[in-house]
């Protein structure tokens, strides 16, 4: 397995080993010993899976109180996935990374606490697959429009289908005491 920081260095993509035949393939999304030798050494607690069709936008979400970390990977289809640092005080803060996830290359991307999440789906469907390290809390739950132009996140195609709540989440500059704090690990 390789495990690589993205750009915002504690955003992580991880290049899973898939040993693939005319059979199938097997691989190990998930092994405590492996992915901590190779530094993501965190506790999950709540395990997710979403459906989704070409074209739906989800997030960007984050919860201030039980902040989440989520190891998130597709199991079927294609996503666009995106990372924003929106810890106050951050060197990072406001910047954004995203990588396609699929079926198909197999990774998967750590989204740290203290970072908004989204992504959009590039295929006819994707099952999309995550690992939490806090339990979702519905009254903590925040939100950061998606085309909030002072992230600027370059998202593959504009006409989105997004739910009413994320269609009204607000934009960073406005959140005010409503984001993480950071907190220097050096």
């Amino acid at each position: 397995m390789k495990i690589s920081p993205m750009e915002i260095p504690e955003v992580l993509l991880i290049e899973p080993d898939v040993f693939g035949d005319s059979r199938g393939f097997f691989m190990e999304s998930w092994h405590r010993r492996k992915y901590a030798e190779a530094g993501l050494d965190v506790d999950f607690v709540q395990d997710n899976h979403s459906r989704s069709s070409q074209g739906v936008l989800r997030g960007l979400h984050y919860q201030l109180q039980q902040p989440q970390g989520k190891l998130v990977r597709v199991a079927t289809g294609s996503v666009f996935d995106v990372a924003v640092d929106i810890r106050q005080d951050s060197p990072t803060f406001g910047r954004w990374v995203g990588a396609e996830l699929s079926e198909k290359n197999q990774h998967q991307l750590y989204v740290p606490p203290g970072f908004a999440h989204g992504f959009c789906v590039l295929s006819e469907t994707a099952d999309f697959l995550y690992k939490c390290t806090d339990y979702y809390a519905p009254e903590f739950e925040h939100g950061i429009r998606w085309d909030d132009s002072a992230i600027g996140i370059d998202w593959p195609g504009r006409d989105f289908r997004i739910s009413d709540k994320d269609a009204n989440n607000r934009l960073l500059s406005d959140m005010g005491r409503k984001l993480p704090v950071y907190e220097d690990a050096l």
